[in-house]
């Protein structure tokens, strides 16, 4: 049986670790929904939707970890419909509801960013933004961009949107997971050859053939899949818990 750990110490050293509270965010970042106090299983996910919901309550988990939760700024308020079914059923079964949004893109070793780097290959050598939430920096080698193309399509099991800019080769790379392309400006401004997010924008494609630099759109979920996974492992190494990464398919 695993460790029992301690819900609030558990939040506390997450929200130490992630230092939540430098972000100004879009949506609280921490404890959404209260659960049972005592957590003995864990298991993460991008979204909170009601499908990630009811697979955490098949996995009998006392806590949810995930990327995007709930209460957006700008969301309507009343707890009607999609909301209240998915509140009830975690108020059910007393599951906590906990969600790191930027936080979880920034942090280093455990976010998003670092963790797609891992998986690309990509060495970091600077920031995208001030606040972490992106990084620049290159391959050990450059390549081709056709061959950087496959290699995300390889990595992340999707083939992603590839705009050419006709620049070859790939060596300096701008990323950030999610809904990022607004940030291809900065990319170019920060000399990469490539920049890589999740999704596109119509403007997108115009501004990466004028500004000369490749644009990769390779999934919101598909690039934001290993913040929360790893962030789990690292409950479950700390706390001594039990952690289980759900990921339902999105091709979004």
């Amino acid at each position: 049986m695993p460790d029992c750990a301690d819900r609030d110490a558990l939040l506390r050293a997450l929200d130490t670790e992630l230092e939540s509270q430098r972000f100004q965010d879009y949506c609280p970042n921490g404890l959404q929904v209260e659960g049972r106090s005592e957590i003995r299983r864990i298991v993460s996910g991008v979204t909170a939707s009601l499908a990630l919901i009811e697979a955490a309550v098949a996995l009998e988990a006392d806590l949810l970890l995930v990327h995007h939760g709930y209460f957006w700024r700008g969301e309507p308020q009343p707890v009607t419909g999609m909301k209240r079914r998915r509140l009830q059923t975690l108020l059910r079964h007393e599951i906590n509801l906990v969600a790191y949004h930027l936080p979880l893109d920034a942090h280093p070793r455990l976010g998003n960013n670092a963790q797609l780097a891992l998986r690309l290959g990509l060495e970091t050598e600077d920031v995208l933004r001030a606040d972490g939430v992106g990084l620049v920096g290159r391959l050990p080698e450059p390549i081709p961009a056709r061959e950087f193309a496959a290699r995300i399509e390889s990595a992340l099991g999707r083939t992603p949107l590839w705009i050419d800019s006709g620049a070859d080769p790939v060596g300096r790379v701008a990323w950030c997971t999610g809904a990022a392309q607004s940030l291809l400006v900065d990319a170019a401004a920060a000399g990469a050859d490539a920049y890589v997010s999740g999704e596109i924008s119509e403007q997108t494609t115009h501004e990466a053939r004028e500004l000369g630099i490749h644009y990769i759109a390779a999934g919101h979920h598909a690039t934001e899949r290993y913040g929360p996974r790893a962030l789990g492992d690292w409950c479950a190494e700390r706390f001594g818990v039990e952690h289980r990464f759900v990921d339902l398919p999105n091709p979004a």
